[in-house]
């Protein structure tokens, strides 16, 4: 960010109530999504330990695939906030239905190439014999929810683009709660076992779907914008999205060199490294919620082309996002014994998280301003950018990770890694906020 005055307190008062606005709804959407895996696993887990290994399987591969295309979300708010900003609501609302329209045409390539090759995808993954028949039944009964899924994440983001978090929060808890009403009446009721289980989330995404497009199609009628396909916006979408999926794919790959590295380094470590995963995943919710409310915010700002106050709630957020991850570091470090017991009693499994909760605590600071402003520069549209410096980190972090072993290092050294990760990344992202060169006004970018 570029130098500036301190902020006024009245805006600073203003810049607040609009982050919890968007923010806490936000966090209770993002919160509600891995339920629905949740839900499914203690359900179908009374069914026999092959078909919970099958629907372990299968759930990993839908979750990567989903969270790929998480970009229909993100520039779709961007884009949306962008134009609502400028005082353009029918052309926000359409430029939302590109992005919809795109969700369901990758929705149905995705079906496409899952439902032929669903028991060649899950023997690649490794799933066992027992379990890989069950995998396939769930992962090709499910994918026929894929383009509802997507359609999902695209309309979540027309919404939050139209600064309302709170519709995407009543959808995900009312999606939960369906999703398992169906699942316990299909599989246990109907004693459609783990095809039930698949079938009541196809159903439950579906609905889910149904209700965004209700709400989407009213905004449209009542605002005068077209429903009908563009190819120019659909194309314009997926060119915006492209730089988003680049920046997404390196991640991913980051998350999974860990993970190989980890297991490189014995069952306890891996064993350990998921633990201490799944608390970084649970505490970067929290995160990015801010992250999400600042797409939608900095978006209206630039697209009413007002810089300055891009750049004031741009500074108010990331004073946020060091506050939260502070208060996240302490409660770490605070939870730690209580925290591991839920997971392991194995004290060696135990002896190797403890320092790497450490290493997970003190870098949540970190972690706060790098969420922050990767949203800041979604909202601002600079998906370019944002996918270069993602290669950059993860040119950086391969290197390390894969020294650790080689150099005797042990689990702690791998979430010092990730920190390094982290830092890499806090580095790009805060030398571009102060750059000032995504600060790009207008109704597009």
């Amino acid at each position: 960010m570029t130098q500036a005055p301190e902020i006024p307190e009245a805006t600073r008062r203003r810049h607040d109530r609009e982050i919890v606005a968007l923010a806490v709804p936000a966090f209770g959407a993002l919160v509600a999504e891995p339920l629905f895996v949740m839900a499914d696993s203690a359900i179908v887990g009374h069914l026999g330990t092959a078909q919970l290994a099958g629907l372990g399987v299968a759930s990993a591969l839908l979750t990567t695939a989903v969270s790929v295309f998480v970009f229909l979300a993100y520039a779709t708010t961007a884009a949306v906030a962008r134009r609502v900003g400028a005082g353009d609501r029918p052309g926000a609302i359409r430029q939302g239905m590109d992005g919809i329209w795109l969700a369901l045409l990758l929705g149905i390539a995705v079906i496409a190439v899952v439902l032929p090759l669903a028991p060649g995808i899950v023997d690649l993954f490794g799933a066992s014999t027992t379990a890989a028949p069950y995998a396939t039944t769930y992962l090709r009964i499910s994918s026929l929810g894929i383009p509802a899924m997507l359609m999902v994440l695209a309309a979540t983001g027309v919404l939050r683009g139209l600064q309302d978090t709170r519709t995407p929060l009543y959808v995900a808890v009312g999606g939960f709660i369906a999703n398992a009403v169906l699942n316990v009446g299909l599989v246990y009721g109907a004693g459609l076992g783990i095809a039930g289980s698949a079938w009541g989330t196809v159903i439950a995404q579906c609905a889910m779907a149904s209700v965004y497009l209700t709400v989407v199609v009213r905004g449209a009628r009542r605002h005068g914008a077209s429903l009908r396909p563009d190819a120019a916006g659909i194309r314009a979408s997926a060119q915006a999205g492209l730089p988003l999926l680049v920046r997404t794919l390196s991640l991913r790959a980051i998350l999974m060199i860990a993970t190989a590295v980890a297991a490189r380094l014995g069952d306890a470590d891996i064993a350990a490294h998921q633990i201490t995963l799944s608390l970084w995943s649970l505490l970067a919710f929290a995160l990015d919620a801010i992250a999400i409310a600042g797409q939608a915010i900095i978006g209206r700002y630039l697209g009413a082309a007002d810089t300055e106050g891009a750049r004031a709630a741009c500074r108010r957020m990331v004073q946020w996002g060091i506050a939260t991850g502070v208060v996240l570091g302490l409660l770490v470090v605070a939870a730690r014994p209580l925290f591991l017991p839920l997971f392991t009693s194995d004290p060696v499994v135990k002896d190797a998280a403890l320092p790497a909760l450490l290493m997970v605590a003190l870098s949540q600071p970190i972690c706060g301003i790098v969420f922050v402003l990767d949203g800041v520069l979604m909202g601002a549209g600079d998906g370019p950018y944002l996918a270069g410096a993602m290669l950059v980190t993860l040119a950086v972090f391969a290197p390390a990770a894969l020294l650790v072993p080689a150099l005797g290092g042990g689990l702690t050294a791998l979430w010092a890694a990730m920190t390094l990760m982290m830092t890499v990344r806090m580095t790009t992202l805060w030398w571009r906020s102060r750059s000032g060169r995504w600060l790009v006004t207008g109704a597009t970018r």
